[in-house]
C-alpha cells in the first residue's frame, strides 16, 4: 500500500469542527466503544459487497471469503481495522468522511445538554460512530479502494480531527478499507491483545463475519478468529444471553440506551423467516419525519439486502428496530417488488400483531416500562387509530391519557381505567382537546364536570383531534368532546334554565349580544356548562377543531369558515353588569371583551390583539375615574 498522488488539504465545515471537538474532548467517556463502531462499519461494508456481488460476481475479485481483520503495532502505537468489503471511491470518501451527519448536524448540536453521558448517546443516531476513533487516536488514516476499481485508484484520507483533512490517491491491491489509528499515549491499553479480544467478544460477537486478530506467537503472528462469526438471530434463543441481545440492539439501532423489550421468533411452515425486533426506550431525533426511510434490516438467507425495509411494519410502528431474515424472498427484490409480494404482506401482518403483543404484555406486566414507552412513542402509536382500522381496538386499549383525575405530566389513564371508574349513569367517555396540560386543566368547559365529579380525558398531542375523529367509540361508549354541541341531559339536569324557560330580560340580553357581535359568532346562548367563568366558545358537532384548523394552515390550506357559538353564564356578575348597560357602543365593546376573553381561554390567538388591548385599557381607565387613584396624597 503506497501513496501515488499529491495530497490535497480539505477543510471541515464549521459545524463539523464543532462536533469533532465535542467528540474528542467531551462526549465519549466510554472510549472503548470506538472499536465496536469501527467493526460495525466494516461489517456493513462486507454486507453491501455480498449483496452487490449477486448481480456482479466480478466484484469479489477472486476473494469471496469476507472478513474483518485487526492488527496492532506495539512499537509504533498503532491499531488497524481492515475489511475486504465494498470499499469507497474518492467521491464517497469525501461524502462520508468529510461531512458529518449530513442531514442533521445542526439539530444534533442543538440537542446537546451538557450531560456527557447523555450527549454521547446521541452520536450513534447520526451515523458518526467512525469519529469516536478520535477519542483514542491523535491521527486517523483511512485507505480504501472500491470493489471493481483498479488498484491505483485507491484513496487515502488522513486527519487529526482538527480543522482539516488530507486526501490523496493511493495504491491498494486488495479491495475494501483499512482504518489505522495512531493511539494517544493514554490509550495504549488498546494495543493489548487480551484487551482487544475481550472487547471483540463483548461488543462484536454477533457480527456475521469472522473478526480476525493477528495473535502474537514466538514465530511472529498467527491469525485467530475471535468472535463466533454467526448472525445472532440465527442462533437458538436459549443460547443467547440478555447482554448479547442488548448489544445486538445497539448494533442495529446505534442507540446506547437499553431496549424496553424484544421478541425473537423463527417461523416455519408455509412461510419461513426469522425476526428479531426491539422496542426502544428513547425516541430518535427524526421520529416525526414520516418521509425518512426507516424500517427493519432485511436479510434473505443471511444475505443483507437493505436497512430500511419499511414495508414489513406500518408507519405508525416506525420506532421498532431489528432484523428480519426471510427464505422466501428473491435476492433481487426491490422496494417496488416488496410492496407487491404476498409474502411481505403476510409477514407484515404477523409482525404488526407481534409488536402489539409486546406492547400489551409490557403494559400489563411492566407498567413502569410502558410509561417510558408511552412518553417517547405514544403520539406515534396514536397514528395507528387512523391508519390501521384492523388493529384499532387493540391500539385503543394501549392508549394513555392525562385526565382530571391524574396529577402532573407523568400520570396517565387508559380507556379501561376510565370506564371502570365512571359513574353508572354516565353515557359517554368525555374528553377535551387543548394545546397543553396547563391550558387544559384551567379550561372553563371543565367547570360543570368538576362540579358533578365526572372525569374528563385531557388530550394535548398535536394529532389528537385527527385521532379521535377515527375513534368515535370504545367498548360501546361514544367518545364525546365536551367543547362541542349541547351536553347530555344527565349533565344539565341541575343548572341554567332551558331556553324556553329564560326570562324576557335574559332573552333580550342574548339577542342584543348577538347583534353586537354579528358574524363573529354563530349564536349567543345561555350556558349550561359554566359555573365560575363568564363566557366560553362552543364548536358545532361537525366543525373542524382548532388543532385541525392549525394543521391545515401549516399545510398551506385555508380551513372552512365556521363561527363558534358564544355561551354566557347569565348568573355571573359580569353578565349582570352587562345587562344594565344602556349605551349601545359601550355594550358592544363589553360584548367583544367577553368574546375575546372566551377566545383566550380556549388558547386561541386573537384576530386583532391591539384592539383588545385598547378596549381593555379604556375599561380600566373608566373604572379608575370613579374614585381617587390608588396611593393619592391626602391633605
Amino acid at each position: 500500500m503506497s501513496t501515488v498522488g499529491t495530497a490535497e488539504t480539505h477543510g471541515f465545515r464549521a459545524e463539523v469542527k464543532q462536533l469533532l471537538h465535542l467528540v474528542i474532548h467531551s462526549l465519549y467517556s466510554n472510549r472503548e466503544i470506538f472499536l465496536r463502531e469501527l467493526i460495525s462499519n466494516a461489517s456493513d461494508a462486507n454486507d453491501r459487497l455480498r449483496f452487490a456481488a449477486l448481480e456482479d460476481p466480478a466484484l469479489l475479485e477472486g476473494d469471496p471469503e469476507l472478513r474483518i481483520e485487526l492488527a496492532v503495532d506495539v512499537e509504533h502505537g498503532q491499531l488497524s481495522v481492515s475489511d475486504n468489503g465494498i470499499g469507497m471511491s474518492r467521491e464517497e470518501i469525501v461524502e462520508n468522511l468529510g461531512t458529518i451527519a449530513r442531514s442533521g448536524t445542526g439539530e444534533f448540536l442543538s440537542r446537546l445538554s451538557g450531560d456527557q453521558k447523555q450527549d454521547a448517546q446521541l452520536i450513534g443516531q447520526f451515523g458518526v460512530g467512525f469519529y469516536s476513533a478520535f477519542t483514542v487516536a491523535s491521527e486517523v488514516e483511512v485507505v480504501s479502494r472500491r470493489a471493481g476499481l483498479p488498484a491505483d485508484q485507491a484513496v487515502r484520507w488522513v486527519s487529526n480531527g482538527e480543522s482539516d483533512y488530507e486526501l490523496s490517491t493511493a495504491e491498494r491491491a486488495r479491495r475494501g478499507t483499512t482504518v489505522k489509528l495512531q493511539l494517544r499515549p493514554e490509550a495504549r491499553e488498546f494495543l493489548d491483545e487480551f484487551r482487544i479480544r475481550e472487547l471483540i467478544r463483548r461488543y462484536s460477537d454477533h457480527i456475521a463475519f469472522p473478526v480476525i486478530f493477528a495473535k502474537s506467537t514466538a514465530d511472529g503472528t498467527e491469525p485467530e478468529t475471535v468472535n463466533r462469526a454467526k448472525a445472532l438471530w440465527t442462533r437458538s434463543r436459549a443460547d443467547i444471553s440478555e447482554e448479547e441481545y442488548q448489544e445486538f440492539y445497539r448494533h442495529v439501532s446505534h442507540d446506547e440506551a437499553e431496549p424496553l423489550a424484544w421478541s425473537h421468533n423463527r417461523v416455519e411452515g408455509k412461510r419461513e423467516y426469522i425476526s428479531l425486533i426491539f422496542i426502544p426506550s428513547r425516541a430518535p431525533l427524526d421520529l416525526w419525519n414520516r418521509e425518512h426511510p426507516r424500517g427493519l434490516k432485511l436479510y434473505v438467507n443471511r444475505v443483507f439486502v437493505t436497512d430500511d425495509a419499511e414495508q414489513f411494519l406500518p408507519l405508525y410502528m416506525r420506532f421498532v428496530r431489528g432484523v428480519i431474515d426471510s427464505g422466501d424472498l428473491s435476492l433481487n427484490v426491490s422496494r417496488e417488488l416488496l410492496q407487491q409480494d404476498s409474502n411481505v404482506a403476510a409477514i407484515r401482518s404477523a409482525l404488526t400483531k407481534r409488536v402489539l403483543d409486546m406492547l400489551e404484555k409490557l403494559a400489563l406486566e411492566e407498567p413502569e416500562k410502558y410509561a417510558v414507552f408511552w412518553a417517547q412513542f405514544g403520539a406515534v402509536l396514536k397514528e395507528g387509530i387512523a391508519e390501521d382500522p384492523a388493529s384499532r381496538d387493540r391500539i385503543a386499549r394501549l392508549l394513555r391519557f392525562a385526565s382530571t383525575r391524574t396529577a402532573g405530566t407523568e400520570q396517565t389513564r387508559s380507556l379501561k381505567d376510565y370506564a371502570e371508574q365512571a359513574v353508572t349513569e354516565q353515557q359517554a367517555i368525555y374528553y377535551l382537546i387543548a394545546d397543553s396540560l396547563t391550558a387544559a386543566r384551567s379550561h372553563p368547559h371543565l367547570e360543570l364536570f368538576r362540579k358533578l365529579d365526572r372525569e374528563v380525558l385531557l388530550l394535548v398531542d398535536r394529532i389528537d383531534e385527527w385521532v379521535v375523529r377515527h375513534l368515535s367509540e370504545h367498548d360501546g361508549k361514544p367518545l364525546r368532546d365536551i367543547t362541542r354541541g349541547a351536553l347530555e341531559p344527565e349533565l344539565t339536569g341541575s343548572g341554567v334554565a332551558a331556553a324556553a324557560e329564560l326570562s324576557k330580560d335574559d332573552r333580550h340580553l342574548l339577542n342584543r349580544a348577538k347583534r353586537a357581535l354579528g358574524e363573529r359568532v354563530d349564536e349567543v346562548r345561555a350556558s349550561r356548562r359554566l359555573t365560575d367563568s363568564a363566557a366560553c366558545l362552543v364548536l358545532g358537532e361537525d366543525d373542524l377543531g382548532y388543532q385541525m384548523q392549525e394543521m391545515l394552515k401549516a399545510a398551506g390550506h385555508a380551513p372552512p369558515a365556521a363561527a363558534p357559538s358564544l355561551e354566557l353564564n347569565l348568573e355571573h356578575p359580569l353578565l349582570l353588569r352587562l345587562a344594565q348597560e344602556r349605551d349601545d357602543a359601550r355594550f358592544e365593546q363589553l360584548a367583544l371583551l367577553l368574546l375575546e376573553q372566551a377566545t383566550l381561554a380556549e388558547g386561541r390567538p386573537l384576530d386583532d390583539p391591539g384592539a383588545f388591548v385598547g378596549r381593555l385599557n379604556r375599561l380600566l381607565l373608566e373604572l379608575g375615574v370613579a374614585g381617587e387613584p390608588t396611593g393619592a396624597a391626602s391633605d
